[in-house]
């Protein structure tokens, strides 16, 4: 593959942080988390859910057109996210580009209304196909998009966003497309897939009410699992070459597969990650990559295997380390592009964003090179090499 560079020229993303950069900056400079309680899987739940105004805007995109009023919240998410993407790129209607938007559930919440209502009924309503299926959401993107390039969606579980991001990189360094639209989507706060993450035992069970940090991702220590879903899309506008808006650029890309013992497992020392650290990161000397943003679920084996296999690439020398899911929850597909967002934003403020709970890490230089994890079921690892403009 070539080494052409490729740009990020643009971001956006609507999620329980907000919907603009300057709106997520803040949520991430005051500490708190972004979770509430539903009722899901009939008992009180703690999700991270979008804020007022995000939902609002989803809310008015959804009565925007008859069309959009039986689409799922996974393609709304998408659909907003993507219009303000593109336009902050300066791509005009004439632009031709590749959509890659995926989704680890898909239209998790449409799908268990509609299969209830045949349980119920015995029929089937007419559009229950074309609105579950996980292509609908980059079909639906191009169509509000008017875009006439090439449209992917796929499910690789929680590494989907990033898995899409690798698509649009190998698109544009081979010269098939100039511009890709990359990214991810979820909307699983329902209860069917609440009480699958139930019957795998790693959802948090800590009372939010009584305890700070209800999702201890990044504690290394915990002595039970403590996931948390999240809801959210994010994208991000891929052009091949150095480009004068570009706000950063992925100089490194890694992705291996781990053979599996059973459906979820992860080897002690997460050798995926390893392997698709070292694959990312090339010739590229350890002392130069200032933060890793990790994975990191929540779950005891999740977060403690990812940070043996840093130890393992790293050394004793680590970089910064940090994730977000303690603070937003894992938004399964669209965690990978939510975790590149924030490393964007460590860019543009120089200003590391650690965990509140975790060990003290102190900023001791200017952050110029971030690397980005992601793993779903399956051991599916991707990491990403992201290195600040100049």
């Amino acid at each position: 593959m070539s080494t052409q560079k490729i740009a990020i020229t643009a971001f956006s993303s609507i999620s329980p942080l907000g919907n603009t950069s300057e709106g997520v900056w803040e949520k991430y400079l005051d500490n708190q988390h972004c979770f509430s309680k539903q009722f899901l899987d009939q008992q009180e739940t703690s999700v991270a859910c979008l804020d007022a105004e995000s939902k609002q805007i989803i809310a008015e995109l959804r009565e925007s057109d008859i069309k959009y009023k039986f689409l799922d919240d996974s393609v709304l998410f998408a659909i907003a996210a993507s219009r303000k993407a593109v336009e902050q790129a300066g791509w005009n209607s004439d632009a031709i580009f590749g959509i890659n938007i995926g989704s680890s559930r898909g239209a998790t919440d449409l799908f268990e209304k509609h299969y209830k209502e045949y349980l119920d009924t015995g029929k089937a309503q007419t559009l229950a196909s074309p609105t579950t299926t996980l292509g609908n959401i980059s079909s639906w993107i191009a169509h509000d998009l008017q875009n006439n390039g090439p449209e992917i969606s796929h499910s690789i579980t929680c590494s989907t966003a990033l898995h899409a991001l690798l698509n649009g990189v190998a698109w544009l360094k081979s010269g098939m497309a100039n511009k890709f639209l990359v990214g991810g989507s979820e909307a699983p706060l329902t209860d069917f897939t609440i009480a699958q993450m139930r019957a795998l035992k790693i959802y948090s069970r800590i009372n939010q009410d009584e305890d700070l940090w209800p999702n201890l991702a990044f504690d290394f220590e915990k002595t039970q699992n403590t996931m948390i879903l999240g809801e959210g899309a994010g994208v991000c506008c891929l052009e091949a070459g150095e480009t004068a808006n570009a706000i950063a650029y992925i100089t490194g890309v890694g992705y291996a597969t781990e053979i599996l013992e059973h459906n979820i497992s992860i080897s002690a020392e997460a050798t995926c990650f390893q392997k698709s650290m070292k694959m990312a990161l090339k010739d590229v000397s350890l002392e130069s990559v200032d933060v890793i943003v990790m994975h990191a679920p929540g779950t005891i084996k999740g977060d403690l295997t990812e940070l043996r296999a840093i130890e393992k690439v790293f050394g004793s020398e680590l970089p910064l380390l940090t994730t977000n899911k303690w603070k937003v929850g894992h938004t399964f597909g669209a965690s990978g592009i939510l975790s590149l967002e924030l490393s964007l934003l460590m860019f543009q403020h120089d200003t590391f964003i650690g965990v509140p709970f975790g060990a003290k890490q102190s900023q001791s230089k200017s952050i110029n090179r971030i690397l980005i994890n992601a793993v779903g079921f399956g051991g599916n690892a991707v990491s990403i090499l992201i290195e600040k403009t100049n």
